[in-house]
């Protein structure tokens, strides 16, 4: 027997059709009957759900369980950003496997927009609310996440209240570090993206990482060939100058993101300097607008956004997201042209 799609068509109008009662029905699309509901019984009232178009009406549900099949997502520019809105995909992909849907808001960072996403999300009675951010960083998290489960992603919660999940930069740093080592080389510059004295978690702590690769190999840290950049080309294209202008030179840069990295490779070709035969260079955040296309390509620590939205949503359904401590998400080296041994002509 054919039926014909209607809109709006309810479990009376399954059951009707297949000759059940709408009890019966209520416990398949429920996923409820167990054992109670013959398979092929079941068979036929998911067909004629199908063929009838029916959808499962989302504010009887939430009515019944007290909470919609809903994550709410709020960020600042998490969303609109041409790498970090890998962020949204991963978290988004994690709540589709609970047959769950993200709501994401992307707020610009205005906080009268972001206090208003917050309301509307509780009024939606949203099961918790992941909050992100574009760069990993210290952040004030609004008072009106303190009574729904939440997740900082990819900066850390001020008031020590709420879990985060965040990239590993120390440890990422130190790799990129021993990358360069590995190669050979015993003098490497790092070229970073803030003063430390700012306290920006990515620069402190993937300078820690670097200087305990240093450690680690019995190599001396020299300061002078650590330049406190801003993050941008221009910060990395002067960086390498100011570093090739040395007596002795490095035989290696690590760049504190790869946007710095650009700018030190503009510098080295302005001046007549290889890469990697003069020079290697190892960047942070495999940008993939911008790492693969360099000549050569830059081999990068990749930032796991991806793996990191999963991860907040994970905590959220599992409800282990109560405690304050930041987890750590591991940031994979991915390897390019742009690191070889050290040759014996350099200065």
């Amino acid at each position: 027997m054919v039926h014909h799609a209607s809109a709006g068509a309810t479990m009376n109008d399954i059951a009707a059709a297949v000759g059940v009662s709408q009890a019966t029905v209520s416990l398949v699309l429920n996923n409820r009957g167990g054992s109670r509901v013959a398979a092929a019984t079941r068979e036929r009232v998911l067909g004629a759900a199908r063929e009838l178009g029916y959808r499962p009406n989302a504010a009887a549900k939430t009515l019944r369980d007290g909470k919609a099949g809903l994550i709410g997502f709020v960020g600042d520019a998490v969303a609109s950003s041409p790498f970090s809105g890998r962020i949204v995909e991963g978290a988004q992909a994690r709540a589709w496997d609970d047959d769950m849907l993200l709501l994401t808001i992307n707020t610009g960072g205005d906080r009268r927009l972001e206090d208003a996403a917050i309301e509307s999300l509780l009024s939606h009675r949203v099961i918790g609310i992941v909050y992100a951010a574009m760069y990993h960083r210290v952040l004030r998290v609004p008072d009106a996440l303190a009574d729904i489960p939440s997740v900082v992603l990819n900066s850390e919660d001020a008031a020590g209240r709420a879990h985060a999940v965040i990239p590993d930069e120390f440890a990422g740093g130190a790799a990129a570090t021993q990358e360069l080592i590995d190669a050979g080389h015993e003098r490497i510059a790092m070229i970073n993206i803030a003063p430390l004295a700012s306290g920006l978690p990515a620069a402190v702590a993937r300078h820690r990482g670097y200087l305990s690769a240093l450690e680690g190999s019995g190599l001396q840290a020299v300061p002078a060939l650590h330049i406190e950049g801003d993050g941008n080309p221009d910060a990395g294209y002067r960086g390498a100058l100011e570093l090739m202008a040395r007596k002795e030179r490095p035989t290696a840069i690590f760049c504190a993101n790869d946007r710095t990295a650009w700018g030190a490779y503009q510098a080295l070709q302005e001046v007549g300097i290889r890469i990697p035969d003069d020079v290697s260079i190892v960047g942070f955040d495999n940008q993939e607008t911008l790492a693969p296309f360099l000549r050569p390509g830059l081999t990068s620590l990749e930032l796991p956004f991806a793996e990191m939205g999963r991860r907040a949503v994970e905590l959220l359904l599992s409800g282990s997201n109560g405690e304050s401590a930041a987890e750590l998400v591991a940031c994979p080296l991915v390897r390019r042209g742009s690191v070889s041994a050290p040759t014996e002509e350099a200065p």
